[in-house]
């Protein structure tokens, strides 16, 4: 019998602490560990990232209209363009750095993304980004789903979560995928050293190569825990990177330097998640105040992250192996709201970044205009409630990933066929 994750947690413990005392060592490392050339890096953008404050439709005057104290200003943005319906558009005056790699065709910006009857739950949100299926959120994940499907043996380290809470999107019946947030901690403890530590973890070996079939319970955690011991060598290579540009201090840039380490050391790991929280903006967003508004550190935060991870992979000719697809779980409002932010909205804005990305413009822009026979928002009968109406689901975009970039089959996957002609980024 074979012992998933979730019914390991839900009713394994009791049954694994009764029949089998682990060392303390084990624990840690046995918990972080799970079970191509091209590497996937998801990028999530926790809370609801505001859209319109990330890419700005600047010459709507109902944009300003609605929020009189948090649109950007049109004479700050990043120009870069304009969208099929000849609407401008602009960035974040604070992703500079994007914007340059907009410049050299690397980025896609694929507008008013998202499914029908949007959900402005952030769990909810979250779980149907997660598994791609609106009616059954509890299913596998999507790159869960994608990892089932990679023949027999799969590397331990097929997969890397720079969080310390697995995403739902990795759920997987068969494949475990390791948590690992710091890779300097991802270590063999032991209260000795020298010799003593080296006897230590033999035994630890040992102990865990007794696989019984009639303990499944066991033989999961001791089948983890050899994973986890056969992969400590490797993670340190990534905890001793040196890389060529220097990343910012904070979490997000550290989460990047790692993953940009463990593609340079040739670990193997084909998809990522990397994430960024503190979007639910709802009061005191501060879009307008470019130094030290909340929103503006965000975008700080991100464009350094991202300008270091760009250049230290074009620095070792990586850039065109590695993909990086950004998303929230919803956009938010039009119109501000009372406390100086945004409300939990619909349809937001997705973005493609890579050596190999078709660049530019996908999808169009709302019109912000508050008329109760615009087609581009929903709510139309709230004016406070209205939210951007989506235009692109984000499951075509999954798929265009799933087929085009990690070569596998997106209808199996998704289970239903998602494939659209216009976001052809890849």
């Amino acid at each position: 019998m074979k012992v998933t994750r979730r019914q390991f947690v839900k009713g394994g413990v009791s049954a694994f602490t009764v029949g089998f005392a682990a060392p303390a060592v084990l624990n840690d490392l046995a918990l972080a560990q799970g079970t191509s050339g091209r590497h996937l890096v998801v990028l999530y953008l926790s809370g609801g990232n505001d859209a319109l404050s990330m890419v700005v439709p600047y010459t709507d005057a109902d944009y300003y209209t609605r929020r009189p104290t948090q649109a950007i200003p049109a004479n700050k943005v990043l120009q870069v363009g304009s969208d099929a319906s000849g609407k401008a558009l602009g960035l974040h005056p604070n992703l500079s750095g994007l914007k340059s790699m907009f410049d050299q065709g690397n980025v896609a910006i694929i507008q008013r993304t998202g499914y029908p009857n949007a959900s402005r739950s952030h769990f909810r949100g979250r779980d149907i980004w997660s598994t791609a299926n609106p009616n059954s959120t509890t299913s596998s994940g999507w790159l869960g789903s994608y990892l089932s499907t990679l023949s027999s043996p799969v590397d331990p380290l097929v997969a890397w979560n720079t969080q310390k809470q697995l995403p739902n999107a990795f759920r997987s019946a068969s494949v475990g995928v390791p948590s690992i947030p710091k890779p300097k901690n991802y270590a063999f403890g032991s209260p000795n050293s020298g010799v003593e530590a080296t006897y230590a973890m033999a035994a630890s070996q040992a102990i865990s190569s007794h696989v019984p079939i009639s303990n499944p319970h066991l033989s999961f955690v001791n089948a983890t825990t050899q994973d986890a011991l056969a992969t400590l060598d490797r993670v340190g290579l990534v905890a001793r990177y040196a890389p060529s540009t220097q990343y910012p201090g904070d979490g997000f840039g550290q989460a990047l330097q790692a993953v940009a380490g463990a593609m340079v050391e040739q670990l193997q790991t084909q998809v990522f998640w990397v994430q960024i929280g503190g979007f639910d903006t709802h009061a005191r967003q501060d879009t307008m105040n470019l130094t030290t508004g909340r929103y503006a550190k965000l975008m700080t935060s991100l464009n350094g992250g991202l300008l270091a991870f760009y250049r230290d992979l074009r620095n070792h000719g990586l850039l065109d192996n590695v993909l990086i697809l950004e998303h929230s779980e919803f956009g938010r409002r039009v119109s501000e709201n009372g406390s100086n932010g945004t409300d939990h909205g619909s349809a937001g804005v997705m973005m493609a970044i890579g050596g190999r990305v078709s660049g530019g413009l996908y999808g169009t822009a709302p019109v912000c205009a508050d008329t109760p026979d615009n087609p581009t928002l929903d709510n139309l009968n709230k004016s406070a409630k209205q939210g951007v109406k989506y235009q692109t689901d984000f499951r075509s975009v999954y798929a265009r990933v799933i087929d085009d970039w990690l070569g596998s089959n997106s209808v199996s996957i998704l289970g239903s066929n998602f494939r659209s002609g216009t976001v052809d980024f890849v």
